[in-house]
Parts: structure tokens; sequence; C-alpha cells
């Protein structure tokens, strides 16, 4: 019987990341069905725009809400698009048999590496949630991301047998509890020296400083996604350590983002594409449970994004 922890590959290769991660959103057509060629063109574009890795049918692309073959046809579309140029990450989650299959699509489709969402919503111990991701991480010969957050939260002794696995190659936090992080951050690089750690908050712009602080120096941008420009802007002055630029933009656009955010659970998602149909890039509804904004909400998101490209298209001249 074949030992369902054992690798597939041993010493898979860790991805490099240049640049803003992008988070693309998966389109719908009217009639419900993914709109490949919209992917392509929104993919084209994070790309065109700076993009240092894609992460495609994860969070913000609504994996929950994807059959396996839908979210297969994402990460295939997205990998033509990327051809080699920047790391692509797909997302795995939900039942153990469902990530599984996700994984040998993305592996098929040519995807770099795997981003581990958390499993169907079940009480489980510590150790069940490492088993779930050394099966995972057994499925494919892809290299794997532990998304920490939800029910998948995993103590600094879990990550650290966690990064005794070569083919487990980095840790995203999405619950906030920088204490914690920072100790998962100290327990695994006892082990590894080539560990990925990132910020996986939603907005994750408006705390990636304190990230930074514990060893956390990457991050999601669901924002990248819909306003480019902004997200761009915050990130250059993120690498450069300017902090009045940095603190502006978190003022003027991630700050007001965040309280909008906050008022329905869900827009860390919607918005996004809300975001988009508002610049005339029709990807189509989020689909349930999630909710799309009301108009006056829309509205209000309007003069965000307006702010926002105002302050990048000043700092440009």
């Amino acid at each position: 019987m074949t030992d369902p922890t054992a690798s597939v590959s041993t010493s898979p290769t860790v991805p490099s990341f240049d640049g803003i991660l992008f988070f693309p959103v998966t389109p719908f057509t009217p009639r419900d069905d993914v709109d490949l060629d919209l992917l392509h063109q929104h993919a084209a574009t994070g790309l065109e725009e700076g993009a240092g890795g894609i992460f495609p049918a994860c969070g913000t692309g609504e994996l929950h809400a994807l059959s396996t073959g839908e979210a297969a046809a994402v990460v295939r579309e997205t990998v033509a698009v990327v051809n080699g140029a920047v790391p692509v990450i797909a997302g795995t989650g939900g039942s153990l048999a469902t990530a599984r299959s996700q994984a040998r699509a993305a592996e098929e489709a040519g995807a770099d590496g795997l981003l581990v969402l958390p499993p169907y919503l079940v009480g489980a111990p510590v150790a069940g949630l490492v088993a779930y991701v050394e099966q995972v991480a057994a499925a494919s010969a892809l290299p794997v991301i532990v998304y920490h957050r939800g029910n998948a939260q995993f103590t600094p002794a879990a990550m650290r047998r966690l990064a005794q696995n070569p083919k487990v190659i980095g840790f995203k936090d999405g619950t906030g509890d920088v204490g914690l992080a920072q100790e998962i951050v100290l327990a695994v690089t006892a082990e590894r020296d080539d560990f990925l750690f990132f910020n996986g908050l939603l907005t994750a712009e408006l705390s990636q400083g304190a990230y930074r602080g514990i060893g956390i120096p990457l991050y999601s941008s669901a924002a990248f996604a819909m306003a480019p420009a902004v997200a761009r802007g915050y990130y250059n002055a993120y690498i450069a350590g300017d902090e009045a630029l940095r603190v502006r933009y978190l003022q003027d656009f991630f700050q007001p983002l965040v309280r909008l955010r906050d008022e329905t659970p869900g827009f860390g998602v919607s918005l996004i594409k809300a975001g988009l149909r508002l610049a005339g890039v029709p990807v189509g509804p989020v689909r349930a449970p999630l909710l799309d904004p009301t108009p006056e909400q829309t509205d209000r998101l309007a003069t965000i994004l307006e702010a926002g490209h105002r302050l990048a298209a000043e700092l440009a001249r």
C-alpha cells in the first residue's frame, strides 16, 4: 500500500518572488460560467503591471466557489498567459479528496506550487491539520505553502515539523496574531533558511509594516487586481523603506478601503470585483454565499479608488 504522506519529490524548487504578488479574481459570464477569455486578459494585465508572482484560484479567485474542473481551467489559462515569466501558485483546499485532485490538476497545468487553504470546516486537532498538509503535498510533485487561517491554525511545533518536509516551502498568516506568527517564524527558521513567509491578512498592506518587523517580508495584494498603480505605489514605497510615502498610501487609500471592507463579511473579494467592474472590466458578480456591494457602497468604493489613483498619478509626476 502506498504511504499517503510519502513525498512524490523530495527536493522541489522553491519559487523566487521579485515584485508584487497578484491574486487575480475569477471572472464569470452572465450565465455563471468561468470566463477564460477575460481571465486571460486579467492575468496578462497583471503581468504587464509588474506582478512578481500570480496566485490563481485562491481566496480572491473564489476557490471555495469553484468546481475542481473550473479551478483547473483557471490555473491552466493563467499558466499559459504567464509562460514561465513569474511563479504561478495555485490554490488547493476543502475536502482532502478535493485538495488532492486540485493539486494534481495544478501540476498537470504547469503551476509552480500550491497554496494550501483550510480543509472542510470541521474541528480537528493540530496533528490532523499537519496530516492534511502532508497528504496534499504528497499528491503532486509541487511545493506547498501552508495557509494559517480560519479552522487551519498551526502551532510553532507543528510548523517546525512541517518545515522538516522539503516539499513544504512557505507559511502564510491569515489570523493577525503577530505574537504567534513571530513564534512560528523563529521555530521554522531554526530548521530552514530557504522558507518563505507571507502576510495573508485581508488588505495586507495595512498590516505589512508590522509583519516586516517580525520577519515576514511578503504579502498578498488583492488590491493590485483592481488598482495596480496604487498597489504598486505602496509596494515601491515599502521596498524603498520610504515610510512617509507608505503611510500616505495607507491614509489616502488603504485605510478607507479597509473601513468599507469591514462593513460586510466577504468584501475582501467582493470589493475587488466591484472595483474591476467600475474600471470597465466585466468580471461578473461574486458567487454565493458572498454578496456584491450595494449601489451606495459601490459609489463609496469609486470615491476611494479615485483618491488612490490621484495619489499615484501625483507621485508619478
